[in-house]
């Protein structure tokens, strides 16, 4: 077979790529599971390219880790966790271990894997004395819903914050009721990313103690604050869930926290409030999204979307002297008119109850939430996952972020 370099270093790059779009893509608003799994066939057939060049793809991905850039990770972690070679592994663990960044195109690479495949791995890895060994270990157990064994409770005590959070997180992931408490005795760590998952995976399990613990995160400005609105008003009977949110409401700079704890709970009395909200730019496209996770109502499809205000600024500018640099968090949000919503609601209102819990339209059943993971945007399923993994305290929470196609086969889809 004749290889062509130039030809691999373009399945490289495709396959580096693509790998960016679907860390994007896992948590877009208008992305279904259709729409991941056709992205992932892409890069797949990039992925393939590469493992028919055999060596040479390899040494190609190899190369360009030197980038230190997470779809490249992604690229070579792949070849070199299905080649089984343990100087491979090591190379990609290394490259990894660069950035969180990184880390995450390493994590992810592992899920290209086959169970066997992958419970192989996770044995090599947890049998390793280095820490990231560990830490990616248990990734892949976790991310394949597969038991750690008992690599999983040492973990939960390691001195190495990054790796014990990880270990937390596992826990509830996989719910292993038989280790929570080792959660509870991470519930006061004085780490925050360790407390929060200590918590996060003891409400999954049920224990209703980690409740307060989790309620904290909401009111505080941390990387897991809508992580932690997002299981906890879920948690919450919906008359303390009300009462939060008029608190949250009540403060203008803790609006965007209500809006989006709206949408969790659920409940279609706050719809009106949502609509008068869409009439302010900078919270419009969060408002519209909370009325479509409660309704189902599809912006764009349902000829419900606006203009862009005018005059209205998100984001950085190209002003050099304009401080701010934050990234448009609503930057794939369609904008609502508020006009027509209000419309939309008026015709529909009747067909909801106040007091009722909705996801996408329906009151929130397991029937409701299978069909949500199936046909729903990436968001919306992973509200209906979250929502599985509450009615079902011994069943694994669903991977919304798993390849695509293996997604579909998990749900009785058609697949490649």
């Amino acid at each position: 077979m004749t290889i062509i370099p130039t030809i691999i270093e373009q399945h490289a790059e495709e396959t580096a790529f693509l790998w960016l779009q679907r860390d994007a893509a896992v948590r877009d608003p208008h992305y279904d599971l259709d729409d991941l799994a056709n992205l992932d066939d892409r890069g797949e057939a990039h992925i393939d390219g590469l493992r028919i060049a055999g060596d040479a793809g390899w040494e190609i991905c190899k190369q360009v880790l030197e980038l230190e850039e997470p779809g490249e990770v992604f690229a070579a972690a792949v070849l070199a966790f299905e080649s089984g070679d343990v100087q491979r592994i090591e190379t990609v663990i290394t490259a990894g271990a660069a950035s969180e960044e990184t880390w995450r195109g390493l994590v992810s690479a592992s899920g290209w894997l086959n169970q066997k495949q992958a419970q192989q791995l996770a044995l090599h890895l947890l049998e390793s004395v280095k820490p990231e060994h560990h830490r990616l270990g248990i990734a892949v157990s976790s991310i394949h819903r597969f038991d750690a064994g008992g690599a999983l409770t040492e973990a939960l005590e390691d001195l190495v914050p990054s790796f014990q959070a990880r270990a937390l997180r596992a826990v509830g992931e996989l719910k292993q009721r038989d280790l929570l408490p080792g959660l509870r005795h991470q519930l006061d760590c004085d780490h925050a990313a360790c407390r929060f998952w200590a918590a996060w995976s003891a409400l999954l399990l049920g224990d209703s103690a980690a409740l307060e613990i989790l309620k904290a995160f909401t009111l505080e400005k941390s990387p897991f604050r809508e992580r932690a609105i997002q299981l906890v008003f879920r948690i919450m009977d919906n008359i303390e869930g009300q009462f939060n949110l008029t608190e949250l409401a009540s403060q203008q700079n803790e609006l965007r926290q209500a809006i989006l704890g709206v949408g969790v709970i659920g409940d279609p009395v706050r719809i009106p409030w949502l609509i008068e909200l869409m009439t302010q730019p900078e919270l419009a496209r969060i408002a519209g999204e909370a009325f479509s996770m409660i309704t189902g109502v599809d912006i764009a499809y349902d000829d419900l979307e606006g203009d862009w205000p005018e005059g209205f600024e998100a984001g950085p500018t190209e002003d050099p002297e304009d401080e701010e640099i934050e990234l448009d968090p609503d930057e794939d949000l369609p904008w609502p008119n508020p006009a027509l919503f209000s419309d939309w609601w008026k015709a529909n209102k009747s067909n909801f109850k106040d007091g009722t819990r909705y996801l996408v339209g329906k009151p929130i059943t397991e029937e409701q939430c299978q069909h949500v993971l199936r046909y729903g945007y990436q968001r919306q399923r992973a509200a209906a996952a979250l929502e599985l993994a509450i009615m079902n305290p011994t069943v694994p929470l669903f991977n919304v972020c798993a390849p695509g196609f293996r997604q579909k086969q998990m749900l009785g889809l058609n697949s490649r």
